[in-house]
């Protein structure tokens, strides 16, 4: 990977409720790139049965389980490690599998490989992180997926919210002990008209 050592934080806050997450995205250390093998095996998340695992699509979803999660330039502990998130529930595409370990990309783009127990099956998203640094920039939840019901609260671009449902271009969220409904195109961690 060839990207500036320089540790990076997340924003995370949400502007219309008091209490704000916190926490580290990720920091980078030094590794050398290696070439991962195909995509063979059939493992998958923990908690998904064996027969279940053999099902599950490429490219998906998920998040980290873990508030430490190394990302390695290969699949397996022998590899350098180049990336350290530190925060759990940040969602990330798995987009190949070897054997025990699933390549993931996060949603600035950096790829590398994780062990499967690290992730979990739950869904999570950030809201909008493409905004993150323009000024003013938020994104509505609202009462009910619709544009014009009431605004609920306003989120920060990076906010992590669990996503409980989507459907119709809307997903139900919920940060901060708050639920309500964002665009689905307003959010990463979910495919566009995705169903869930």
């Amino acid at each position: 990977m060839s990207r500036t050592p320089l540790p990076k934080r997340l924003v995370i806050g949400l502007i219309a409720a008091a209490s704000l997450f916190s926490g580290t995205a990720h920091a980078q250390s030094p590794a050398a790139a290696a070439t991962p093998p195909a995509s063979t095996a059939p493992a998958a998340e923990e908690g998904v049965d064996a027969e279940m695992q053999r099902k599950l699509p490429l490219p998906r979803f998920v998040s980290l389980k873990s508030a430490r999660v190394n990302l390695r330039v290969g699949p397996g502990k022998d590899y350098a490690v180049s990336w350290l998130y530190l925060k759990p529930g940040l969602p990330v595409e798995v987009i190949q599998e070897y054997d025990l370990w699933r390549r993931i990309r996060d949603a600035e783009g950096t790829e590398g490989w994780v062990y499967h127990s690290l992730l979990s099956g739950e869904r999570t998203a950030l809201a909008a992180p493409w905004l993150k640094g323009k000024a003013q920039a938020t994104i509505a939840m609202h009462r009910s997926a619709a544009s014009d019901a009431t605004v609920i609260a306003e989120m920060e671009p990076g906010v992590v919210t669990k996503v409980r449902e989507c459907s119709f271009g809307w997903c139900e969220v919920e940060v901060s002990n708050r639920k309500g409904f964002v665009s689905q195109n307003e959010i990463w961690g979910v495919y566009p008209d995705e169903r869930f």
